[in-house]
């Protein structure tokens, strides 16, 4: 996104003066997927479009908060900055950050903000949590609270469970906050321990392709899902104490599985503990810089999503097969939690034009709807940039 043109935008709404400009990922799960409610291990990597929010403090007693995506502009008194404004408006992830510094004893002053992000929306690419992390850089810079970036992302988290009032896990404000460029991120649920993995994309290119369908059945079919592997979870626990799915391996759940009685819940459970595992076998794969195995565990792990955990359907499921027809793919699968939303696939550099003119044609021929495809590096997480 072109700096010069926002600082343009900013001066025209605002006047001259002093501007600092900071940014925040949007971010893609690579790998291990429905695995993080189950303590078991992601793989999310930070991309390189995202958040811009532009700044300065002002000597007058409100904080003006408008958006170059969004026609929505308000001016809020500083004494009010912790009340949520109506209509769900997309300001309340900034104020409710906001509130999480002014209970850590911030004194918030004026300030001009003008907010800018090139990541679609309804695409799953976590535009919410990058808009949290970048309005906590700035907060932290701003006012000297020398909060690193974890911590700011359980901010992220408590703002949005308890001032936007959605029920999120941390994995969308950790991948955006402890991104870094050309690595990926091997995060384990239940503990948090993660660690930065190398990703040597080489010739090859992360393509992100939407299906542009509304994810009507989602979240009803997430509640159920969490409900199966609850289940599961019971009925192991008649011959082996776990807590969670991500408590045993592969080779374990071969000797524990026949306590599964019912089917469904068996092939749920089966996909969490198989996605677990390759999660683990993609770490020393890309780390000796093994392109074409991670690209089979990636298809691997659409086929486990399709046939186990059922969460695919019909639009996503015809992106990955017209994806792997294209000559110059190594490994294509949803991700995010399905019924909607996106594939990722790692393309060849000089296929990238046709995978899209053809995944597109195909697509738009079978179902209808016109997909979107976007090219992304692995970049770095929330930051100030001048």
């Amino acid at each position: 996104m072109e700096l010069e043109v926002l600082k343009k935008s900013f001066i025209e709404k605002y006047g001259e003066g002093d501007i600092q400009v900071f940014f925040s990922p949007g971010r893609v799960n690579l790998i291990g997927e429905h695995t993080d409610y189950n303590g078991g291990y992601v793989f999310p990597c930070a991309l390189s479009f995202g958040t811009y929010i532009l700044a300065r403090k002002t000597k007058i007693d409100e904080v003006r908060f408008a958006s170059t995506n969004l026609e929505l502009e308000v001016s809020i008194p500083v004494s009010k900055l912790s009340e949520k404004q109506p209509n769900g408006a997309w300001v309340n992830y900034c104020l409710g950050v906001m509130k999480e510094f002014a209970a850590k004893g911030v004194k918030f002053s004026g300030m001009d903000i003008l907010v800018s992000g090139n990541i679609p929306n309804g695409a799953g690419l976590s535009s919410s949590a990058s808009l949290e992390l970048v309005t906590a850089v700035m907060c932290n810079e701003y006012y000297n609270v020398g909060l690193d970036n974890l911590e700011m992302a359980w901010m992220g988290k408590a703002a949005e469970n308890n001032f936007v009032g959605v029920n999120c896990g941390i994995l969308d404000q950790f991948a955006v906050a402890m991104g870094k460029k050309d690595n990926a991120m091997a995060l384990k649920c239940d503990t948090m321990e993660f660690e930065h993995v190398p990703v040597k994309l080489g010739d090859y290119k992360i393509v992100i392709s939407n299906t542009n369908k509304r994810r009507g059945l989602a979240d009803s079919k997430y509640n159920e899902r969490v409900e199966e592997c609850g289940k599961a979870v019971k009925d192991i626990c008649t011959v082996k104490q776990i807590k969670l799915l991500g408590d045993i391996d592969l080779n374990e759940f071969e000797s524990l599985k026949n306590s599964i009685k019912n089917e469904t819940v068996l092939r749920r459970a089966r996909h969490v503990i198989s996605e677990n595992q390759r999660v683990v076998d993609a770490i020393p794969a890309l780390k000796r810089g093994d392109l074409k195995a991670f690209g089979e565990l990636m298809n691997a792990s659409h086929d486990s999503l399709r046939d186990d955990y059922e969460v695919t359907g019909i639009e996503l499921d015809t992106l990955v097969e017209e994806s792997r027809k294209v000559s110059g793919v190594i490994g294509s699968r949803m991700t995010g939690a399905g019924f909607g939303g996106c594939t990722v696939s790692l393309v060849h550099k000089d296929s990238v034009e046709s995978f899209k003119t053809e995944v597109s044609e195909k697509y738009t021929a079978k179902i209808g709807l016109i997909p979107d495809f976007y090219v992304a590096e692995v970049g770095d997480g929330a930051k100030q940039i001048e």
